[in-house]
């Protein structure tokens, strides 16, 4: 259920990403924080994070994600701050 002060946070994660648990690691970093949403990996390397829900959790993932303490090596984070689009059920790995 999305709230009246809920957002959408799209962040590109340039780096050495895919195969080392990204996707599994920011899952479980979302979850905690109680955000909705994907981790998906593009043929060109890079992992799309998707995640909804209240701005404060949406942009402490994106502080974690920039943290440095991530699976593999991550160069850099480019995001994008948007309103909710349709509701998404869960936070899942694509």
């Amino acid at each position: 259920m999305l709230g009246e002060s809920d957002v959408r946070l799209t962040a590109w994660v340039h780096g050495h990403v895919q195969g080392v648990g990204f996707r599994w690691w920011t899952r479980s970093r979302a979850l905690e924080l109680g955000l909705t949403g994907y981790a998906a990996n593009k043929a060109d390397g890079r992992v799309q994070v998707v995640a909804q829900g209240p701005r404060e959790a949406c942009q402490r993932l994106l502080d974690l994600l920039e943290s440095g303490q991530t699976p593999g090596q991550v160069d850099k984070v480019i995001s994008d701050w948007s309103q909710p689009a349709d509701a998404i059920a869960g936070f899942t790995e694509r």
